[in-house]
């Protein structure tokens, strides 16, 4: 009879010996392939802000993030350096094959990315891991947090910043009960809120329904095409008002080959889509007096990646945000995000599979509705090791 101790000794001896070899499968227990992975990412960034650097704390210190792009007097030109490996995650996975034939999987992951809690950087550069994903999957079903139906996480192009196209793609990580079926997927999602008031932005979770989306894909030789669709409630229930207003969205992207390149794009439009584009660079709704009024958004990217031989590559990216804000509203609204967009060049080296030095150049700006702008240039550098 086989103890625990054996097996846990049995676990971490195959663990130790798949990690010598770069493998993903830690072990098979009984029934159950238990499997683990992950990198660890170096990043270290210059960057030189228009209108004076955000405080030090601030997450577009760690990655860009569209709305935290400063803006003001040109005459405020601040650089500043950081470094940090908080982009680096693990993951942990089983796959059990049943008695009636079927397989139920389950994922989880962390990192340590936009996490105030821990140590400092005086000392311990201490940071608590946060969940990205953590779902289980049977039978088309899937039961937990990861990616939105309504993202196309393939589109993404290979940057070094944490995620690149900031302001031009649908960016969104929740719980959801998930079906599909062949082509097509459709998903019930957590909802959530963030509501422009006279006080400023209002998060708030009051929806009675959750947020529903579709989504459709073809693959071909050529590539693959995604459209998706996303409609919610929006809601502000504080103080005895109750306001609430529909959010519809529909997304377009993929990615098509050209030779050994290939071509990466998304185009998304809508109303009240807030939080699920730009990294939530606008809001998804006003509130004036007792009704919400949905704040129109049109964001997207292009991306190129050339291929110069086998351990050399690069990606060439464009990315842009742009809202619609009704003018009217501004004495409620101060001075909104109008437009946001950012070009970047990299430069990527793997003398083997797993293992990447990066240079990327990023310029990125911001303007508000009242026209005053700021922008961003940072150097990057990275080196990443996947496991």
């Amino acid at each position: 009879m086989t103890t625990k101790s054996t097996v846990l000794k049995t676990l971490t001896a195959t663990a130790v010996l798949c990690a010598l070899s770069a493998t993903a499968q830690a072990a098979t227990i009984g029934g159950t392939d238990v499997t683990y992975g992950g990198y660890i990412k170096l990043d270290a960034m210059w960057s030189d802000y228009s209108a004076g650097a955000p405080a030090g704390t601030n997450v577009g210190r760690d990655f860009y993030v569209p709305s935290t792009l400063t803006v003001g007097a040109d005459n405020n030109s601040d650089a500043v350096f950081d470094m940090h490996a908080r982009q680096s995650r693990f993951n942990f996975g089983t796959s059990t094959l049943l008695d009636n034939g079927k397989t139920i999987s389950s994922k989880i992951e962390i990192d340590f990315l936009a996490s105030a809690a821990g140590g400092n950087e005086r000392v311990s550069n201490s940071y608590a891991p946060r969940i990205r994903h953590a779902f289980i999957s049977y039978d088309g079903w899937l039961f937990g947090q990861t990616w939105s139906n309504f993202q196309n996480v393939g589109a993404l192009p290979e940057t070094l910043d944490f995620v690149g196209p900031a302001e031009g793609t649908v960016f969104v990580r929740q719980a959801q009960v998930k079906y599909t079926t062949g082509a097509w997927s459709f998903s019930l999602e957590n909802p959530e809120s963030t509501i422009t008031t006279s006080n400023g932005m209002a998060v708030t979770d009051d929806a009675s329904l959750p947020d529903f989306t579709a989504r459709y894909t073809h693959t071909a030789d050529w590539g693959n095409l995604v459209v998706a669709a996303l409609a919610r409630q929006l809601t502000y229930k504080v103080g005895g008002l109750d306001a609430n207003e529909t959010s519809i969205g529909i997304s377009a992207s993929g990615m098509f080959k050209v030779g050994q390149d290939n071509v990466k794009f998304m185009l998304t439009q809508g109303k009240g889509l807030g939080r699920y584009v730009g990294l939530n660079v606008a809001h998804g709704a006003v509130l004036n007096g007792d009704e919400l009024d949905a704040i129109d958004s049109t964001s997207g990217f292009i991306a190129y990646q050339h291929n110069w031989n086998n351990q050399w590559r690069s990606t060439f990216l464009y990315s842009f945000f742009s809202a619609d804000n009704n003018t009217d509203l501004l004495t409620i609204t101060g001075d909104p995000t109008e437009s946001s967009q950012s070009y970047s060049a990299n430069i990527l080296y793997s003398p083997v599979k797993r293992l990447t030095f990066g240079a990327e150049l990023k310029h990125a700006e911001r303007e508000t509705e009242s026209g005053v702008d700021g922008d961003l240039d940072r150097l990057q550098f990275s080196v990443k090791y996947a496991f």
